[in-house]
């Protein structure tokens, strides 16, 4: 019989929800209230909860969760991942991406070339955000010629961003989804592309149709281009899709970096290791939300929350459909909450991973599940850092319900993950087993 767990053990989850929620409607900003800081406070919760239980029996729970193999690989990457992007950054890479393109599109399909690009430069850097803040500029000169194109192009950007954010074997959400999930990444690519391929190329047509009558001069950048410099992303994706572990492609695309870099004078052999040490900086705070996560869902285990959520997901799934979209429900509904799609996903993980295995889920579907629905919800939030990052370059010229009616990919993301789970061919796992914790 299943164990039906204990639904107290979920207030140290509570709180962070409820604290970082009503403080982020508060303050008017989602993004100026420390994450870190509140797992902190969820995590005291979680050490003063249930006073009978030992305080060194907690300890160990904490320490054996944060410990857990797959929160150390997960923050690896993400360490090798942050010193990739700086030094390739650094190396000029991202001017070299962003020039190529705009040399190649036509500006008669300005709006579908901007989703291309912006596709293209968020599967290269791995970051939706980055991505964002590299082209919506062009979008706010876009407007400055063409009135009423801000919103579109926007939109074009976000679509395009969140569309590589899925995808990029370097992306914060991928690395969470397939290490959450304990499987290779080059899986989670191919059960992923099967949804987002359709969505994809339709929003490429339906933007076809917005065309804005600009002169071929009209998007003329200045800046040139070196493809050599392409070559880093280009090794990492093509190596990491081979199956080549992603450790070992970042490591590659590190190095490659440094060579080019230091070939075109870019930088020092100090500059260098200063930079990925900066990209390593950047990434030290969600390392130590990784870990905190791992510790309080370890102390949450031990007192039975698993348990409860199991059951009462469970107790109204019988099937292998009902369980890969009660995992959609769950990502969607902690995205909703939280306005970070990879940490929903670190959140959301274990548990997806334990109603995979309960119902034979493939591990290559949740994955897969988890990182459409968080990057669907994310995309179209108007609170989300996607959306406030493109308003903000604009200064605010736009409204968000302005830019979401043209957000057609994050939009048909959504509804063709749906489609996938309703009407895909169900493929169990080939070897069900109790799942590693």
């Amino acid at each position: 019989m299943m164990n039906k767990g204990k639904f107290s053990a979920l207030i140290p989850l509570l709180f962070f929800v409820v604290v970082y929620l009503a403080s982020s409607i508060y303050l008017d900003d989602f993004y100026s209230v420390p994450v870190l800081v509140v797992f902190l406070l969820s995590l005291m919760v979680a050490f003063l909860q249930f006073p009978k239980v030992a305080f060194k029996h907690k300890l160990k729970a904490f320490s054996e969760g944060a410990g857990n193999d797959n929160i150390l690989i997960m923050i690896l990457i993400f360490l090798l991942a942050g010193a990739f992007g700086q030094i390739s950054r650094d190396m000029g890479a991202i001017s070299s991406i962003v020039n190529f393109s705009l040399h190649h599109v036509s500006p008669q399909i300005i709006i579908a070339g901007l989703f291309l690009i912006s596709a293209f430069i968020s599967i290269s850097l791995g970051t939706s955000v980055g991505t964002i803040a590299a082209l919506s500029p062009i979008a706010v000169g876009l407007s400055e010629n063409v009135p009423d194109s801000l919103a579109i192009a926007l939109a074009a950007i976000i679509g395009g961003a969140m569309f590589g954010d899925n995808l990029s074997f370097i992306s914060d959400t991928t690395i969470a989804a397939t290490r959450t999930q304990g499987i290779d990444m080059k899986e989670k690519f191919k059960a992923n592309i099967r949804i987002v391929a359709i969505p994809m190329l339709l929003t490429f047509v339906i933007y076809l149709f917005f065309k804005l009558g600009l002169s071929d001069a009209a998007l003329q950048t200045d800046g040139g281009y070196e493809l050599v410099k392409i070559i880093p992303y280009l090794v990492v994706f093509a190596i990491a899709i081979m199956g080549v572990n992603v450790i070992a492609s970042l490591a590659v695309g590190i190095l490659i970096s440094l060579i080019i870099g230091g070939y075109f004078g870019e930088f020092t052999w100090i500059e260098a290791f200063q930079s990925i040490n900066q990209g390593l900086a950047g990434m030290y705070e969600l390392s130590l939300i990784c870990l905190i996560i791992g510790g309080i869902v370890g102390i949450i285990r031990m007192n039975g929350g698993i348990d409860y959520l199991l059951y009462q997901v469970l107790k109204r799934v019988d099937s292998t459909k009902k369980a890969e979209l009660g995992i959609a429900l769950l990502t969607g509904l902690v995205n909703l909450s939280i306005a970070n799609n990879t940490i929903t996903i670190i959140i959301v993980g274990p548990l997806a991973k334990e109603i995979a295995f309960k119902h034979e889920v493939k591990l290559n579907k949740s994955a897969s599940i988890m990182d459409t629905i968080s990057c669907f919800i994310q995309g179209i939030i108007p609170y989300g850092a996607q959306m406030l990052a493109a308003m903000a370059i604009a200064s605010f010229a736009v409204s968000p319900l302005e830019i979401i009616q043209y957000l057609y990919y994050p939009l048909l993301t959504g509804l063709f993950t749906l489609i996938f789970i309703v009407f895909g061919k169900r493929e169990k796992m080939e070897t069900p087993s109790v799942p590693t914790s």
